[in-house]
């Protein structure tokens, strides 16, 4: 790809809906590339379009998806025109699944439709969606939404996703896909896979696609190396992640040690050589505490092509974080008490996790305490091999008893968090208990969040997207060396 061509800023794609297609059409809108989550869009959809739908969003773009009678079943099924009362719970839809039924293969293709066709609507720039390669199961009806839709970039982390370029070329020409599913206790050569026939989906009637770039997310030069040479497909650069970054981190290489706080320790073996990345021929973008104009400037003379930022971004005006939680972050940033934790057990998926330290959210001991376990989404299940020879699913943050009665170990499940439930919470989308309470939320920033609060303008409350590339985007004085 000519550097030219190739966008300085890619804005992170957080969390469950954080960024969803209204912050990623605006940073597109703004000339740089608008990533949006792909994670459980299905459930985001669905939520949304039971309280109501406001503003008509879903609904205008599921009529524009190609195969109408899905889009009307998906609408007939989940759309609540008066919105749910705050007395009464979400309704349910279909749990991840290695052989989805008709209608989840439906939600996960239309709604990852709906959020890149709403960020592209109106301008011309191209849009991007991030994916994490732990969460398997709804990776392929997910990605063929996305490119039905015209997605122009596919970003991974969370894992060692070398098999993804290659189904991405076999979705571009309608063909059929399958996915390795990591199961444990299986034997060495007893594979399992999840797969997706488009014709089958599509009754024959959606036409060849474009193949968007591929773009994985590596902390290391190793990993980078191995990908560009191993994986199925044409791999079209790197986003470069370092541990200050939000959200779910690579673990320490080596040994895992804790400092006295109890979080990860990284040392010199965890700095990425981003001259041996560069050696590799591709573009690279560096991700994690680089949102200023000064760390902007250093990552081209190292090399990259520009930086990826997150957390600047999760608090912007369009982000979907719950505007409470977003007041409450700047008004603890202004006042230099934003504090990040890199949790090493909460996350179920067993990656290092960062977590803002803030009351009346699961980051409080007691309130995590108090919370009654349970696995109601699924997303972050992993499978393993029953006895007898089939795969069954568990969850370390689910109930105690249910994940040892599955073979699961005790020790596992201490200090989990749910993340589908409390990610759900951040954006406004809890579900209501029957006890009355609701879930709560657990709020992940990079360490950048500490003084996130430089970027609203003078006597300001908030602050949009774009003032956030302005500000990156601002000429650094250089040396005079004469």
């Amino acid at each position: 790809m000519p550097r030219m061509s190739l966008p300085t800023i890619i804005q992170g794609g957080m969390g469950v809906g954080v960024s969803g297609w209204r912050l990623a059409r605006a940073v597109s809108k703004a000339g740089q590339l608008g990533v949006v989550s792909g994670t459980c869009l299905d459930l985001v959809m669905t939520r949304r379009l039971q309280v109501g739908d406001p503003g008509g969003h879903i609904r205008r773009a599921l009529g524009h998806f190609p195969i109408p009678d899905v889009a009307q079943r998906i609408l007939d099924r989940h759309f609540v025109p008066e919105g749910l009362q705050k007395k009464r719970p979400f309704g349910s839809k279909p749990m991840p699944a290695m052989r989805p039924g008709r209608h989840l293969a439906e939600l996960l293709v239309t709604s990852n439709f709906v959020e890149i066709f709403l960020a592209r609507e109106g301008h011309r720039g191209p849009v991007g969606i991030n994916y994490l390669e732990k969460v398997q199961l709804p990776t392929l009806p997910s990605l063929y939404g996305a490119m039905l839709a015209g997605a122009a970039w596919i970003l991974m982390g969370a894992g060692i996703p070398k098999t993804i370029p290659g189904v991405i070329d076999l979705l571009a020409d309608g063909q059929p896909v399958e996915l390795k599913m990591d199961v444990r206790g299986a034997a060495r050569d007893e594979d399992f896979f999840t797969r997706f026939d488009p014709q089958e989906f599509s009754e024959g009637t959606v036409a060849p696609i474009e193949r968007p770039k591929f773009v994985p997310i590596v902390s290391s030069a190793t990993l980078a190396s191995m990908l560009a040479k191993k994986s199925t497909g044409r791999i079209d650069g790197f986003v470069v992640e370092g541990p200050t970054a939000g959200g779910h981190n690579a673990p320490p290489r080596g040994r895992m040690q804790l400092c006295e706080e109890g979080a990860p320790v990284y040392g010199r073996r965890d700095v990425p050589d981003l001259q041996a990345i560069g050696a590799l021929g591709l573009p690279f973008w560096l991700a994690g505490s680089w949102a200023d104009p000064e760390s902007v400037a250093e990552a081209r003379q190292a090399g990259a092509a520009g930086v990826q930022v997150g957390t600047a971004f999760a608090y912007a005006e369009e982000s979907d974080l719950d505007p409470e939680l977003k007041a409450r972050v700047l008004s603890a940033s202004r006042a230099g008490q934003a504090k990040v934790f890199t949790d090493p057990v909460a996350s179920p998926t067993g990656f290092p996790f960062k977590v803002m330290q803030m009351e009346d959210t699961l980051s409080d001991g007691v309130a995590y305490e108090n919370r009654t376990r349970v696995c109601d989404l699924g997303y972050l299940r992993h499978a393993y091999k029953t006895p007898g020879g089939s795969v069954g699913w568990r969850c370390p943050a689910e109930p105690v008893e249910d994940y040892v009665q599955k073979g699961g170990d005790a020790a596992d499940t201490h200090g989990r968090v749910c993340l589908c439930n409390a990610l759900f919470a951040n954006i406004g989308l809890a579900q209501l208990r029957a006890d009355g309470g609701r879930e709560m939320p657990f709020v992940t920033s990079g360490d950048d969040v500490a003084t996130v609060a430089r970027f609203l303008p003078p006597g300001a409350e908030s602050y949009r997207a774009k003032e956030v590339i302005e500000s990156l985007l601002k000429p650094v004085r250089t040396p005079d060396l004469g």
